[in-house]
């Protein structure tokens, strides 16, 4: 099984996915952002978002279902996906393989996100600060489609821990 946390940076994914790593029995995080960071060093062009190879997307796909033959348990995924042509290609590839998906959105208002971006201290963060603020837009323009795919959970004034716990309550209700 697979549970995909969705969302801009600053909706609290990476540090619900912990939460949820550390709650959840056999479960891991798959950062596929790694599989980007292959592409770039493969293709040479670190310039243009690995989203947009076509290789990621099944790459990612093919990864969580190697990963998963081999050890079982779930996987937690966060990664911001905000065109729905991807999404769908990834959701379809995962669903041929037989993963259960279960798609969260981490949202918060506008002023909520700009704060957290702002005020985040981890070393890559501060260095992409500027980058995650100017992509806010575009995360705002993908809201329609990103609430109809994926189950909404608004993280203004929630603690990750209860953040966790809701995702968690609503995986096993599904």
């Amino acid at each position: 099984m697979i549970i995909w946390l969705n969302g801009t940076f600053g909706a609290g994914k990476t540090t619900t996915a912990k939460e949820l790593t550390s709650r959840i029995p056999d479960s891991r995080l798959l950062d596929t952002e790694k599989v980007g960071e292959m592409l770039w060093h493969v293709l040479g062009v670190p310039e243009r978002d690995f989203q947009d190879f076509p290789p990621w997307r099944g790459l990612v796909v093919e990864t969580a279902r190697q990963v998963l033959d081999h050890v079982g348990g779930t996987l937690v995924v966060t990664q911001t996906v905000l065109v729905e042509r991807y999404w769908q290609e990834i959701r379809t590839g995962l669903g041929a393989a037989g993963i259960p998906v279960h798609h969260f959105l981490l949202d918060t208002d506008w002023d909520t996100l700009v704060h957290r971006i702002g005020t985040d201290t981890v070393p890559e963060s501060v260095t992409a600060r500027q980058w995650r603020l100017d992509h806010l837009p575009e995360y705002q323009e993908s809201l329609p489609w990103l609430r109809r795919e994926a189950e909404v959970v608004d993280t203004t004034g929630i603690p990750p821990s209860r953040v966790a716990e809701i995702i968690m309550a609503r995986v096993e209700s599904a």
